[in-house]
């Protein structure tokens, strides 16, 4: 497994392994399966309903706790942002069964950021979570929130795939020392992904699947990634991307792909209405 250094110090996995819209239930297994398989970084949030499931599994599991890289998310607090989000951190913790996290997500850029921001800092300094971060910040909202507090995020979470390849965001965050995660990876099935015919060209002549060049693509361009799925023999194809380059014609190709195709707009305000509205 590929790590990166975060900006305060510590290593993460440039492969991790999401719980997305799993069930409890399903993830303990799913779980189990991808630490049995060697997935060390876990991501689950607040809002998936999820994380007793990933303290269960770790539990279970009987792999010493410093060995595994937990990320969990912070939702919404739209009042008392920096007294809720130390309270919904300590409720993390409760269901996951865990002294602490390695990565602390603020899970969207709205509701009572800068407040939560704060707390998160005050958090991370007591030591609840080894490193902190934002999630679905666009470049604006994330320079806001730099220029107005101490600790630069360590990791931005992003939809990122290749038909919304984000070129300018990852210039940007290499400049800032911030890592680029990509959910949605695999763009979660749409756009033809896994039929496309240049993607799939690719593929063949590594004699890999789309996933495998897809994931490889994001990891050459140095963004880490969260693939999701509860099949072991997935999720055996997504962490095997080590083996192969891909190479500048490869990569030429995959870059007319890009048509800013995207599963989830952050800057709908319908959609940011929803979220606001939505309970975590």
């Amino acid at each position: 497994m590929q790590l990166t250094q975060l900006n305060n110090g510590i290593e993460m996995p440039m492969v991790g392994f999401g719980v997305f819209q799993v069930s409890d239930e399903e993830t303990e297994k799913a779980v189990l399966s991808a630490l049995k398989i060697g997935y060390r970084l876990l991501d689950t949030a607040a809002v998936y309903g999820n994380e007793a499931g990933v303290g269960r599994a770790i539990k279970v599991s009987g792999i010493p706790r410093e060995e595994i890289f937990v990320t969990t998310k912070l939702w919404i607090q739209r009042e008392n942002g920096y007294e809720n989000t130390k309270k919904s951190l300590a409720d993390s913790l409760e269901r996951l069964g865990l002294d602490y996290v390695d990565l602390y997500l603020m899970h969207q850029p709205f509701g009572d950021v800068h407040e939560q921001w704060r707390a998160m800092e005050d958090l991370y300094k007591a030591g609840k979570t080894r490193a902190i971060g934002v999630s679905n910040f666009h470049m604006d909202r994330l320079m806001d929130l730099i220029t107005c507090h101490n600790i630069v995020p360590a990791v931005n979470q992003i939809e990122t795939h290749p038909f919304y390849q984000r070129e300018a965001e990852i210039a940007f965050h290499k400049e800032l020392g911030v890592v680029q995660q990509a959910w949605g990876p695999l763009a979660e099935g749409k756009f033809g992904i896994f039929d496309n015919p240049i993607l799939t060209a690719i593929a063949q002549k590594h004699g890999k699947s789309v996933a495998q060049v897809v994931l490889r693509w994001l990891n050459q361009r140095g963004v880490a990634i969260i693939p999701k799925s509860v099949k072991e023999s997935r999720m055996i194809e997504n962490r095997d991307i080590f083996s192969f380059t891909l190479d500048e014609q490869d990569l030429a190709q995959i870059a007319t792909l890009n048509r800013d195709e995207i599963i989830f707009n952050h800057r709908d305000p319908n959609m940011v209405k929803w979220l606001a509205e939505h309970r975590g």
